[in-house]
């Protein structure tokens, strides 16, 4: 490479072509259903498509720009690539060129989907570009500034980036013109780049600040060398290197996307879809660290497998399995109780509560108040279960060494979730397909509980050969399983009466849900790995 920049974009280029091919099939898709689809589309229904797409495209780049901010964020050291840091480039190209593209790519992907999509008359044509390019500028200065004290970053980043959004809200409420919004957050970005130099300079000498009394604090509240047993020892290596990332992950992210409230307050449909995009986060976010939970480091840059240092110790291969489960329930716990607290307070925060409690009264009104309750409780619990399960189901994937199928894994649940919401809303826009869908969905579900007996006693039969589960253990399993099915089955049967769903499409559904296979496939994954 001839110039810093041909090499830095090369960089991306390399690692992330496939992502960028399908965020632009993406904005392709969205534009033929805008100029070809649409004038046969509910008008409500094409709105509801468009944010989503929005979402997951700013979440991508962000990882992207950064570098992924999927390794240890209350980690001391930068987490600028180390391997980049020796480049023979200045720091100021090193930290200037990344935040560029970043910036350029943000803007072209906020007006290609503005073009694309349909947005309210009183949304900002501009500052929004702006405003997501200043966050993401931010983002990276803070995620490869060095820290003296671990969680240092994670206060830090949180702090600054819910200041940049009170300053713009603020301008908001009191209805600032598009001019004044972009001389506000025009200094941002600059100020960004001088922060980000400044942090590849110190990571590049290995300079990471020492605070003396403090690191020695910290080191002794941290060192824990009495432990129980060493599975017990080994749930603290997990939560230390992994089971932080979700919460702390949503604690950044969140904040962004509540913020589209005082945008969108007085349009209650996409109220409504930031709502439960929000609620969708803890479960989606999760996909993406359930691919680093593999990993048997920290460290970003490491591929996926099992490192000497995990493989020699005394522990079972289940036992390593259950330490990563019970550290991803810690950390599911932590992010859910981040979501239960900004959620109603940016609701309330921006006057955008009432078609929420619109649809609460609507369903207190046609289910009663216990069945409406118990409904409630449910989708909590359905959610915070799915989000436990997205952490540990992929560890099958993630443990068993295989870069390209983690990667490949993330990309198409991705991939899959946008096509999923447009052929949703597709499907939803038609009385005849929706009709053809809703009877063709008891067969393909009961084809899908088939498939997954099959799996299942295969897993089950190839753990019992390699001496992973024993008899006892594989009829303990089948049983607590069978217990939840009808567990989650009573329940469906008794918010949902007869009339509404059938009582077999009821217990395939549980079926579905209550995992099983890829729990199971994880230890004879590690096993796999651990001694190959």
């Amino acid at each position: 490479m001839r110039t810093p920049a041909a090499a830095i974009a090369w960089e991306f280029r390399q690692h992330h072509r496939w992502g960028v091919i399908a965020l632009l099939a993406t904005i392709l898709i969205l534009g033929a259903i805008k100029f070809v689809v649409r004038p046969h589309l509910n008008d409500a229904t094409f709105p509801l498509l468009v944010p989503i797409p929005l979402a997951a495209t700013f979440l991508y780049l962000l990882a992207v720009f950064t570098f992924g901010i999927s390794g240890d964020l209350a980690a001391r050291e930068s987490m600028y690539p180390r391997r980049m840091l020796t480049l023979p480039v200045r720091a100021a190209a090193l930290a200037g060129w990344p935040m560029l593209y970043g910036c350029v790519t943000m803007t072209l992907m906020w007006f290609a989907l503005r073009t694309v999509g349909t947005f309210p008359s009183d949304v900002p044509k501009y500052w929004p570009a702006l405003f997501a390019s200043a966050l993401l500028a931010w983002t990276q200065a803070l995620t490869w500034m060095p820290y003296p004290v671990r969680g240092m970053r994670i206060v830090i980043s949180i702090g600054l980036l819910v200041s940049i959004d009170v300053v713009v809200f603020t301008a908001l409420q009191f209805k600032a013109r598009e001019g004044t919004m972009l001389l506000l957050l025009a200094p941002f970005v600059p100020l960004a780049y001088v922060a980000a130099t400044a942090a590849v300079r110190r990571a590049r000498r290995g300079d990471v600040p020492d605070w003396g009394s403090v690191k020695r604090s910290e080191h002794a509240f941290a060192a824990r060398p009495d432990f129980q047993s060493p599975a017990r020892a080994q749930l603290w290596f997990e939560w230390r290197q992994f089971g932080r990332s979700l919460p702390l992950l949503v604690a950044i992210v969140l904040p962004v996307g509540l913020s589209l409230l005082f945008l969108f307050h007085q349009t209650p449909q996409i109220v409504i879809e930031i709502v439960v995009t929000s609620l969708l986060l803890p479960p989606f976010m999760a996909i993406f660290v359930a691919a680093t939970a593999g990993k048997s480091s920290a460290n970003a840059s490491e591929s996926y497998g099992m490192t000497p240092f995990i493989a020699t110790r005394p522990v079972e291969d289940r036992a390593l399995v259950v330490a990563k489960w019970k550290a991803a329930l810690l950390s599911t716990l932590a992010a859910w109780v981040i979501v239960g607290i900004a959620v109603p307070v940016a609701l309330m925060w921006s006057r955008a509560a009432e078609p929420i409690i619109d649809i609460a009264r609507d369903v207190d009104s046609a289910l009663g108040p216990a069945r409406a309750i118990i409904l409630g409780l449910l989708l909590l619990a359905a959610l915070v279960v799915s989000t436990w399960k997205q952490l540990v189901q992929g560890l099958y994937i993630a443990m068993s060494g295989r870069d390209w199928a983690v990667k490949g894994i993330a990309f198409a649940t991705l991939a899959l979730l946008t096509l999923g919401f447009l052929a949703l809303g597709w499907i939803l826009d038609s009385r005849y397909r929706t009709a053809v869908v809703l009877t063709a969905i008891p067969w393909l579900m009961a084809a899908l509980v088939a498939l997954k007996l099959l799996l299942a006693m295969r897993v089950m039969h190839a753990g019992a050969a390699r001496g992973l589960f024993t008899r006892r253990q594989l009829m303990f399993g089948a049983i607590a399983w069978d217990a939840c099915v009808f567990a989650v089955y009573g329940v469906l049967t008794l918010i949902l009466p007869a009339i509404l769903a059938r009582r077999y499409f009821l217990l395939l559904i549980a079926m579905l849900v209550v995992p099983f296979v890829r729990l199971a496939a994880a230890p004879l994954a590690v096993a796999r790995n651990r001694h190959r």
